[in-house]
């Protein structure tokens, strides 16, 4: 900033400026704004009636570029962008971000004083025009950075979202000139969004939901289950329960004979909340369906905010391309190619303190029968003491102990009780492994990958956070059909055969599929729904305590 001024004011000395060139004339919104920007102080914000601008560097080389010309006004009097622009400000609510961080008291400050001057038929005080000339552009600039790029960086506040922030690709003063040639804020704003679909859909289901909220008065008092409610069942917590369900539309008002019985007629209401949000429809209210069910609409809007910001993380090189999509939140893989989606799977995520990480890679091959490689941290947790206790364990497991060179050695020739263990286990291939018969590779620092188990009845929970960290698909085979649909020679039945081995087969995929594994507790679908999920890692809070600073 400091050099900056000091070239301009070189520029005008080499030119043969005078003292007379500075004096301010204070009829002319240019000057004025001209002299706010000479005037500040080096290093740091410019300063407009006791409110610091957001940026610099472009204010000053907006305005320097443009000789200081007035962008909001004419003549004296604001212009229909300038109105536009204040209106958009007011509109970011619908992304989840908060107006005022866009100096919106201050600009509607003056745009009350230009409405009374308009009254009272008086001129605008140039002045008055000049800040918030600077103001409107300030904020284009700042909310253009938000809508790009989002307003926190994710690292500095997840330290399990591994997906590199964006890069700026837009210049936001060459944005804002085009927008005032086009007369466009609105579409000019628009360009920033993400190129996902799901995102304007996600405004509108969160603008909805800040009108629900403003005339919600329903009590949205916890209610905590402590045993699975079926129909038939009496409990207090029924008559609360029922009420939200009508208020969210799934039940209509009818006549109750015993209210805190659970009816058949609630439980149809019970039934149409639970696949809404993802879950079994069984109409049982357990734990999770309780949960859902506390969401009032000022939850809901907390949550839908801070997933917006989360979309405006994600890198848009995924767009209309083809890469496997698993939103750990809602236990959910999608294999898409150009916005089609080609497959999706139920999955198993990690649990609590093994949290799935957030990152993006490359899957590259796939390895039929595989072995699993135990990690050290389970060997040393878990297998290590089993053998002391159990000299069979190793067998009954169909596991083996190998050096680093891959050399199997006898289980029984091995102290279990020493202090150091220079070994690697791995369980042999076959129908009992941990990780099923295939597993789909897409090397990354985390040795997460994506794979069959042996424990299918998982698949039937609500809760579906039960691993270690790794993705477990419910119907690998139909993955790996998918995966290698372009070569005919791989049948189901030679896929089946594949996974039936009692040695590993790797097969290396044609071009390597990007995998991205994101962390969504609401979005929108194309049909304009929102989907809400628990956040089963507890990590909207820190998100959400962000966006509100």
């Amino acid at each position: 900033m400091k050099n900056k001024q000091f070239l301009y004011f070189l520029i005008l000395f080499l030119a043969g400026s005078t003292v007379e060139a500075f004096t301010i004339d204070t009829t002319k919104t240019s000057e004025l704004i001209r002299f706010r920007i000479e005037t500040d102080s080096p290093g740091e914000k410019i300063n407009i009636r006791g409110t610091s601008l957001l940026t610099t560097d472009e204010i000053v080389n907006f305005y320097t570029s443009r000789y200081f010309e007035e962008v909001w006004s004419r003549d004296g009097v604001l212009s229909e962008l300038a109105y536009e622009m204040r209106f958009e400000i007011k509109q970011t609510q619908f992304d989840g971000l908060n107006p005022k961080d866009y100096n919106l008291d201050m600009i509607e400050l003056l745009f009350s004083k230009f409405e009374a001057n308009k009254l009272a038929k008086e001129a605008n005080d140039p002045g008055d025009l000049a800040d918030v000339d600077m103001l409107l552009s300030d904020a284009f600039f700042y909310l253009a950075s938000h809508l790009e790029r989002g307003k926190v960086d994710p690292s500095k506040i997840d330290e399990e979202w591994e997906i590199s922030r964006k890069d700026q690709l837009v210049n936001y003063q060459d944005l804002l000139l085009e927008a005032i040639n086009k007369r466009e804020i609105r579409q000019s704003l628009e360009s920033l969004y993400p190129k996902f679909s799901i995102y304007k859909k996600g405004r509108e289901v969160l603008r909805a939901l800040v009108e629900v909220e403003a005339e919600d008065t329903l009590n949205w008092k916890k209610i905590n289950v402590s045993k699975a409610l079926r129909a038939g069942d009496q409990d207090s917590s029924i008559p609360i329960l029922r009420s939200r369900l009508q208020y969210w539309g799934f039940l209509e008002t009818y006549e109750l004979e015993q209210p805190k019985l659970y009816d058949s007629t609630m439980m149809i209401g019970v039934k149409s909340f639970q696949a809404a949000h993802g879950m079994d429809n069984d109409g049982i209210i357990g734990k999770m369906t309780a949960a859902a069910m506390n969401d009032s609409p000022s939850r809901k809007v907390e949550k839908a905010r801070v997933n917006m910001e989360r979309l405006r993380w994600l890198p848009d090189t995924v767009k209309k391309a083809e890469f496997i999509l698993v939103n750990i939140a809602n236990y959910q893989l999608d294999y898409l190619k150009n916005l089609d989606t080609l497959l999706t799977e139920r999955v198993i995520v990690g649990r609590k303190y093994h949290e799935s990480p957030i990152f993006m890679a490359e899957m590259s091959y796939i390895v039929f029968s595989p072995y699993w490689n135990i990690p050290y941290s389970i060997t040393h947790a878990e297998v290590i003491p089993s053998a002391r206790k159990n000299p069979n364990y190793i067998a009954s497991r169909n596991m083996e102990v190998v050096t680093s060179s891959g050399k199997v050695v006898n289980p029984a020739s091995i102290d279990w009780n020493a202090k150091s263990f220079p070994y690697m286990v791995r369980q042999k291939p076959g129908p009992h492994n941990s990780l099923g018969e295939v597993k789909f590779m897409f090397p990354n620092k985390h040795n997460v990958y994506i794979h069959d188990t042996n424990a299918r009845s998982l698949f039937e929970s609500d809760d579906r956070s039960r691993s270690h960290g790794c993705i477990r698909i419910q119907n690998p085979q139909d993955f790996a059909k998918a995966l290698l649909r372009d070569d005919p020679s791989w049948t189901m039945d030679r896929i089946e055969s594949a996974m039936g081995q009692d040695h590993e087969q790797v097969v290396k995929l044609d071009k390597p599929i990007p995998v991205v594994l994101v962390y969504l507790t609401f979005w929108a679908d194309s049909n304009g729904q929102g989907h809400f999920r628990e956040d089963i890692y507890d990590r909207d809070v820190s998100v959400l305590v962000a966006l509100n600073k």
